[in-house]
């Protein structure tokens, strides 16, 4: 798929999955001898690898991934599902023994843990990286987090505390409990993060897990609010913001989230777009998995070159 999909060279491909250029040619060779690919030329492609190398030079990343779209666009549903299972091929890729995975919540990341491959990773911990919450919902921030564990056979370090406590009194109080400050304090260490970011419309996935009311909602909109990450509200140059919200949360912070060496943002759709530009501008984005539209929309105000 990254050769023939995703447009990256060979040494590109060998370099990601830490193995030598042979290696890749050879696999390449058995797969078309095997019948597993048909090869066959479309223009789009060529123009889809570009958009992720422009992206990865425009936002500074290491690496960025773009998910084709159909001759006849998909729908957000079908998009957000085609987004997230590369990102979880992408994920699976970059994934070393003794890693120490922190996973944040939500639907995408719901979805990429369903798409993730099983491919046990030796020495590898998955950390849940947001309190949990009740919901309606399926994907319970422990849910994602023990799914993707699972999978890769790791052992798993759930979050014993609710994400988010009436007041900012009680959530001081449980940080200094000796198993959430330890939990909480291992954040720290992670080596890799993957996570996706929230809108601030008025069906936002924060509300509607019971993080946030609407009226915390609408006062952060006026100062500024365009995103949600890992539960907190960030501004236009994806700065965490202050406010009565973060003083109750229990989990990553944004400055930990932003010091992890490996962070994945896997995002898609329109409402996303404004967020995604923030978390970029901000620094908090390593490796960004997104869609067609959306990387061109990122990249619209850039006067780089088509090809990098």
């Amino acid at each position: 798929m990254l050769y023939y999909r995703e447009g990256l060279t060979q040494g590109e491909i060998a370099r990601r999955m830490g193995v030598s250029r042979a290696t890749i040619v050879n696999y390449l060779r058995q797969a078309r001898d095997m019948g597993i690919v048909e090869i066959r030329i479309r223009g789009e492609s060529f123009a889809t690898s570009s958009l992720a190398r422009r992206l990865a030079k425009r936002y500074g990343l290491v690496d960025a991934y773009v998910a084709h779209d159909d001759a006849t666009a998909l729908g957000p549903e079908a998009l957000q599902l085609r987004v997230a299972a590369l990102a979880a091929s992408a994920l699976c890729d970059i994934l070393e023994p003794g890693d120490r995975l922190g996973v944040a919540w939500g639907h995408t990341v719901q979805q990429l843990a369903a798409a993730f491959p099983v491919s046990a990773v030796p020495g590898l911990t998955v950390y849940q990286m947001l309190g949990a919450m009740f919901s309606d919902h399926h994907f319970a921030a422990e849910t994602c987090s023990i799914e993707i564990a699972r999978k890769t056979s790791a052992e798993c370090r759930t979050l014993h505390a609710p994400a988010v406590v009436s007041t900012p009194e009680l959530a001081d109080q449980l940080r200094r409990e000796p198993v959430i400050a330890r939990q909480i304090a291992e954040f720290s260490q992670l080596t890799k993060a993957v996570f996706a970011v929230g809108d601030v419309s008025a069906d936002t996935t924060l509300v509607a897990a019971g993080v946030s009311t609407p009226d915390e909602l609408n006062a952060a909109r006026k100062q500024g609010a365009v995103g949600v990450l890992c539960g907190h509200f960030i501004d236009g140059d994806g700065n965490g913001m202050r406010g009565a919200l973060r003083d109750r949360m229990l989990g990553i912070s944004p400055e930990t989230l932003q010091a992890v060496p490996v962070r994945m943002l896997v995002s898609s759709g329109r409402a996303k777009h404004e967020a995604t530009r923030a978390l970029l501008k901000g620094g908090h984005v390593s490796h960004l998995v997104t869609d067609e539209i959306s990387a061109k929309v990122l990249l619209a105000d850039w006067p780089g070159p088509d090809t990098c």
